[in-house]
């Protein structure tokens, strides 16, 4: 029987890549989604149809009665998501405080109920800027507490947390993956903007293994 594990899957060109990783190492895939209220929960319409396709069990999980102590973040505020690159400090308003800690602490309990001994998410370096939840600190700490904080021990892997968005562009690309199953843009409108951090970091991927994102963009 194959070893069971959850994956942390938003719909984003990152976790699309964990699942498939996750899916290629031959394990027993259930996938989790979180609505926090996000302005972009587009992506839960597209992490849906992507695990429909592929057959895998999916929870898509309400948490938005918590959104208000989750405030201050421009991506599930009434705050406009700013323009430009990450490593402008103005992106760190789309911190959400202490998202990813929350909602890996439900992936670990998904886990532990379904006695899976992994949870995969896709953190990777060029969130570490500015997402502190990106960190390798951070996955380390939270390895730490996974492994005593139930009867049963659970790993969190982040097989790219030391790679680049390129490189796990081109890692799912050898994989065969097509990108236009994803939904990386801050704004949940019908086409990406092309002028958020999001969309910024995920054209400079594409343009960097001199492949053309499927997506429409706004810009276009």
């Amino acid at each position: 029987m194959s070893e069971k594990a959850v994956v942390v899957y938003s719909g984003g060109m990152d976790s699309f890549t964990v699942l498939n990783t996750a899916i290629q190492e031959g394990l027993e895939v259930y996938a989790i989604s979180f609505n926090y209220g996000q302005k972009h929960n587009k992506e839960l319409e597209v992490a849906a149809q992507v695990c429909q396709n592929l057959n895998i069990p999916h929870k898509i999980v309400d948490i938005t009665a918590i959104n208000s102590l989750m405030a201050n973040s421009s991506l599930t505020s009434g705050e406009d998501i700013p323009e430009g690159h990450y490593e402008s400090d103005s992106m760190k308003s789309t911190v959400v405080p202490n998202r990813n800690m929350v909602l890996l602490s439900m992936a670990i309990a998904y886990a532990v109920s379904l006695e899976a001994g992994k949870v995969y998410y896709g953190a990777h370096s060029g969130d570490h800027h500015i997402y502190p939840d990106c960190r390798p600190e951070f996955v380390d700490a939270m390895n730490a507490v996974a492994q005593i904080a139930n009867y049963q021990a659970v790993d969190i892997v982040t097989p790219f947390l030391h790679s680049s968005k390129g490189d796990i562009l081109k890692a799912g690309l050898d994989m065969g993956l097509n990108y236009g199953n994803t939904w990386t843009c801050y704004n949940g409108r019908e086409k990406s903007c092309g002028k958020c951090g999001a969309c910024h970091e995920r054209l400079e991927a594409f343009a960097e293994q001199g492949k053309t994102d499927p997506l429409e963009y706004e810009l276009n």
